[in-house]
């Protein structure tokens, strides 16, 4: 067991604070009752956790979703099309996966680990530009890069990073030298990574896309709970209206 639903209540607040949503609606909200939030960001957002689900974006597409369910606005063909008069992008639909406790497995070598940020960009360097986009690892703050030695001129072969989500979600990235793909290296910098959250009293966070075979191995392998999705489409901002 590596998520205990006591602490579904600690997940709810930081999306509730990131989703600038009112104090305990997800967890007071009603089971089955989708909360709707007007907002003036240029997005619109379907999040399922759990039994609890919010969309939130402009009032007026708000409108327009009422009479679908929630599994409809959980395909981001839905939002595109209930977006596609106000230019919106589609940014994909993400499994989310949480952990408040994991095993730890201690390898079997010894394993050099690096934090500092000339090691990541060195790695970033020897990955399509596509894959270091979609990690971002960049964003997130504290990096465990695995090296291949203890030496000076030694190389990246994986790095894991987390960030910090409301203070209470640790958000995981991994990035694997194309090399060393398929031979444990992503499992391994992720489950250093993930311990160093929980060690700091976070929740780790994982979030895959639907269609990332990968990823959700590297989930389940380390023993994640799958807790919901989220579904978004970007907007133009109000400064760059679509034309």
């Amino acid at each position: 067991m590596t998520f205990d639903l006591a602490s579904a209540p600690i997940v709810f607040l930081a999306w509730e604070r990131g989703l600038a949503l009112p104090e305990d609606s997800l967890l007071a909200g009603a089971d089955g009752t989708r909360i709707n939030h007007a907002t003036n960001d240029p997005s619109l957002t379907f999040l399922r956790l759990w039994d609890k689900s919010v969309l939130t974006g402009p009032a007026e597409l708000l409108a327009a979703a009422e009479s679908l369910d929630d599994d409809e606005l959980s395909d981001h063909a839905t939002l595109l099309r209930l977006t596609r008069d106000a230019g919106g992008r589609s940014l994909g639909t993400a499994a989310l996966y949480y952990a408040d406790d994991l095993e730890l497995h201690q390898p079997d070598h010894t394993v050099h680990v690096s934090t500092g940020e000339a090691d990541v960009a060195a790695l970033e360097a020897l990955c399509p530009p596509d894959d270091v986009n979609d990690v971002g690892l960049a964003r997130l703050a504290h990096k465990c890069t695995i090296m291949s030695s203890a030496e000076p001129d030694a190389a990246p072969l994986a790095c894991s990073a987390y960030g910090e989500y409301q203070g209470l979600l640790a958000p995981l990235g991994t990035l694997v030298a194309p090399e060393f793909r398929r031979q444990g290296m992503g499992r391994l910098a992720t489950s250093i990574a993930a311990h160093e959250a929980l060690a700091a009293g976070l929740i780790v966070q994982l979030s895959a896309d639907v269609n990332n075979a990968p990823a959700h191995s590297l989930a389940t392998s380390l023993g994640l709970s799958v807790a919901g999705l989220q579904t978004r489409v970007s907007l133009p901002s109000p400064q760059s209206p679509h034309k």
